[in-house]
């Protein structure tokens, strides 16, 4: 399941008139529900071993912690998109992507969700898509199109829920939702004539989870071997 988070402070006014909105952030709940329970998992395991241990146990029980910790997080608790009225920003488990919005080529969602920039393509990890949410979404739809599901096109507009389907009667999953809402920042966005080739992406790599998991692999393979 993905969630979707809005800033409820209100629209900002912006040089040109226009409303400017805060960062909405996407990121998979079930994700980060497992990665905090694999760190307990692994700080209790861990934890044990260097209390208990003899010899060289407890230095490899740091330093397989100091191996395994970063990864959990970087694949569970790191990964969120990013999104506003004039960028898109991909935080994945070893790098960060920031490609303005005219240098956004296309965002599609198959069985993976993928944002393609600078004739390149990402993955957006945090954006995980589920084949069993979109076929429910589908069966939903049918039964919203049926008639069980429509409203009356002259009444108040319900806030849109998970689930719940949208003005034309279409339910859908919350990584097709999440892609929906993107699409539409990025069709917003009017491109200026030579705009769209300044729009570079710009990637950062994630150096803070990559050297502590490999200084505490390097240190598991020489206890290792010296064991």
């Amino acid at each position: 399941m993905t969630s979707s988070k809005k800033d409820r402070s209100g629209p900002a006014a912006a040089g040109d008139g226009q409303p400017k909105y805060a960062d909405r952030a996407y990121r998979s709940v079930a994700g980060v529900v497992g990665g905090v329970l694999l760190l307990v998992l692994v700080g209790w395991i861990g934890g044990d071993a260097v209390a208990r241990g003899t010899g060289h146990t407890p230095w490899l029980a740091l330093a397989a912690m100091l191996c395994a910790v970063p990864l959990i997080v970087a694949f569970t608790l790191r990964p969120v998109v990013y999104a506003n009225d004039d960028r898109i920003r991909v935080r994945n488990p070893f790098r960060t992507i920031t490609v303005p919005w005219p240098g956004v080529e296309s965002i599609r969602s198959g069985y993976s969700t993928e944002m393609l920039a600078g004739g390149r393509k990402f993955q957006l990890w945090a954006i995980p898509v589920s084949v069993r949410a979109r076929k429910s979404a589908a069966k939903q739809t049918e039964r919203a199109q049926s008639g069980g599901g429509r409203r009356d096109p002259f009444g108040p507009i319900p806030r849109r829920r998970p689930g719940q389907p949208d003005a034309d009667g279409t339910v859908r999953a919350p990584s097709d939702r999440a892609v929906y809402e993107l699409r539409e920042l990025a069709d917003r966005h009017e491109v200026r004539p030579g705009e769209e080739e300044q729009a570079h992406p710009v990637i950062r790599w994630c150096y803070e989870v990559i050297a502590p998991s490999v200084a505490g692999a390097i240190v598991l393979a020489v206890l290792a071997a010296t064991a």
